[in-house]
Parts: C-alpha cells; structure tokens; sequence
C-alpha cells in the first residue's frame, strides 16, 4: 500500500533528522527516549495489574522487556519475524538484562505455542494515530502476532495493546485496512494516551 510506505518514509527521514533515532530506515526505529517510555508504562495501572506481558523483539522495546523481568513478570516474546515462533521468559531468570535481548532470550527463554493469559501486550510502530491504528515495518508481523494471541483467547477486547513511540511518530492518521490490528494505548516519554476505540475519544494523561 502505497500510502504505508510513503508514511514509513516520513517518519524514518523525520526521526533521523531530528536526531531521535539513529538507524530508524527499515526498522522499528529505536528512539532515544526508548527507556523514559517504558519507565512512563511501568507507572500506570496497566502495568500494575499484569502478571505476563507480551512484548515484540524490536529494539526500541527492549527497555520494557527489561523492566517486565526486573518487576517479576513473565515475558513473552516473538523471535523476530517469527521465524522460530514464540519464546516464554521467567522473571526468575538470573540475568534480566541479557534476557531482554533477542539473543539472552534464546539463551534464557522457551519456545512456547500454547499461550498462558497475557495481561499487556506492547508492540512496537513506526507510526501510530489517535484512532488506534497502528502502522509497522512492513511485514505484517505485529497483526500476525495480535491475531495468534486472540485466536487463543489469551487477549481479548478488554486487553492493554500498547505500543511505546516517540511523540514525532503519532500521525493525523495512519492509512488502515480491514485486516489491521488496532492498540488501545500509547506511551511516550512525555504521555500516556488510552483509546478508547467505541467512542474514538483519547484519554491523555
């Protein structure tokens, strides 16, 4: 879709000029206020209720794999292009740190395909909007991801889908197809925005 891309293109060129992100072309950009947005995440009352998180491998959401771990929640973490499928990683894990790295959750996690209840899903965008929609890299991975987890109950519409981004890579709008996968939450360094996707009524705080 021509119009995903153009966007991809404006928010990497953006991020890279402002100097927020240093490779974001291609990718799920890391952005400097990567870990202020996770620390903002870990203060809300999502965070507070969930026992497993979900979180994709990207490296902009390392920082809320680690805080997961260090907070005592399991994670659960797809293997980048779900190549491998799923991984399941223990808050007991002796090295939290290198266990929210791709390679220390190979090392440290398992696979898993049967899914225990995830109580927060955090997903990484390059661009999102106030109506929930969310844009990636390009390959469909997160949906695909969202989409396994509902097709075994383990979300459902009551569930927290975040994404943590950089405030340059919320949109007027982001272009949607019908299979789009929609969160329901966004972090920022600066803010937490709930979606409420009934009433298309953001609720910033």
């Amino acid at each position: 879709m021509k119009e995903k891309d153009d966007l991809r293109g404006y928010i990497w060129d953006l991020l890279k000029r402002r100097g927020v992100s240093r490779r974001p072309h291609g990718r799920i950009p890391d952005f400097t206020g990567s870990w202020d947005a996770a620390r903002r995440l870990s203060r809300t009352m999502e965070w507070e209720r969930s026992v497993t998180v979900f979180s994709s491998p990207d490296s902009a959401q390392q920082p809320v794999r680690e805080l997961a771990l260090r907070c005592g929640k399991d994670l659960i973490m797809p293997t980048p292009r779900i190549k491998d499928g799923y991984l399941f990683i223990s808050h007991e894990v002796p090295d939290k740190r290198a266990a929210s790295t791709i390679h220390g959750a190979y090392r440290y996690g398992s696979s898993i395909r049967d899914f225990p209840r995830v109580d927060l899903v955090v997903e990484g965008s390059v661009a999102v909007d106030l109506r929930g929609n969310r844009l990636g890299k390009g390959g469909g991975y997160g949906d695909r991801e969202l989409h396994e987890l509902r097709s075994q109950g383990a979300i459902d519409s009551r569930t927290p889908v975040a994404t943590t981004v950089d405030e340059l890579q919320i949109v007027e709008s982001v272009p949607s197809e019908e299979h789009d996968e929609k969160i329901n939450m966004i972090v920022t360094p600066l803010r937490v925005i709930r979606l409420f996707l009934d009433e298309r009524i953001p609720i910033v705080r």
